[in-house]
């Protein structure tokens, strides 16, 4: 008897463990998620237990292979069945905008700005964090705008040269590519300071914001769409860093931090390549003078 069923048990062995694989990866696929160059986002799994699975699977070859069998159908029926429905949700501009609908309506990011503020401010009483959120915000706005048009140079008195450097070559690319990465209809739905910390020479500053976004790559030439939907919304998560010299001091002369006018002389911002004011000569992207983006990347 017990020959019989290890013979069994062998001879359909690999359909068995198929079907383990397939309904696995049918208990994995989640709600629609966001997948672009921010990003790569998805849906909450299933937390199936194996082990009580490929008993349940077993168990029915052994005993009985034909209703082993219908059991596998019934399995790869229902994993195909999901994955297409998956594959057309994916693709429908309309139900993930609905999901981002959703996103944003139970989002719960906290809002730790007046904790933040009031520890700047017993070193830097001037501070002031609606004035900070909103010059956040307009960078923010500026980089979305230079990323679409391939110019980083707008953006040039506000990135650290690292950073800079780093944004530069990857508009390059889709400049030697032929392709723009087209990001409009932007929506900013949350910004806050998030932390706050005393680094050796320099402090850094983070701020959490949210938006929602179209993202989505095009050929120059054609203006054919190559990567996303025009029609798509995505919900993005951000981290950006901001540092600046220890010990500065915000001035409460000035109105706050500016995107506009260069922190040493107030002239307007004419940034050469190197980070130099083009009036004063003074280098302005190194935190030396004021608040300077170091970073800007996703966060889950």
């Amino acid at each position: 008897m017990k020959k019989n069923t290890l013979r069994k048990l062998q001879r359909y062995l690999p359909f068995i463990l198929l079907a383990i694989s397939l309904l696995a990866c049918t208990f994995a696929f989640g709600d629609v998620g966001n997948q672009n160059r921010y990003n790569s986002g998805g849906g909450n799994g299933g937390d199936g237990d194996l082990g009580m699975l490929i008993g349940y699977l077993i168990g029915p070859f052994i005993d009985d292979p034909v209703t082993g069998m219908i059991v596998l159908a019934i399995i790869l029926v229902i994993f195909f069945i999901r994955k297409k429905k998956a594959q057309n949700q994916a693709s429908n501009p309309g139900y993930v905008n609905q999901q981002v609908e959703n996103q944003v309506r139970t989002d719960t990011t906290p809002d730790y700005s007046a904790i933040v503020a009031n520890q700047i401010q017993t070193i830097d009483p001037a501070f002031s964090a609606d004035k900070f959120i909103g010059f956040a915000r307009e960078v923010f706005m500026k980089i979305q705008e230079a990323w679409t048009t391939k110019d980083w140079k707008p953006i040039r008195p506000f990135e650290s040269e690292t950073l800079f450097n780093q944004h530069k070559q990857q508009l390059d690319e889709y400049i030697r590519l032929g392709k723009t990465n087209v990001v409009e209809k932007i929506g900013i739905k949350h910004c806050s300071l998030h932390s706050f910390v005393e680094d050796g020479d320099k402090e850094v500053l983070t701020v959490w914001l949210n938006a929602v976004m179209r993202d989505y790559v095009i050929n120059d030439a054609t203006k054919e769409v190559l990567e996303s939907d025009p029609n798509m919304d995505w919900y993005m998560k951000y981290e950006m860093v901001f540092n600046r010299k220890a010990g500065l001091k915000t001035d409460p002369g000035r109105k706050g931090n500016s995107i506009t006018n260069c922190p040493n002389c107030g002239a307007p911002t004419e940034v050469t390549s190197s980070g130099q004011c083009s009036y004063c000569g003074s280098v302005i992207t190194n935190g030396e003078h004021d608040w300077v983006l170091t970073d800007i990347r996703s966060r889950s």
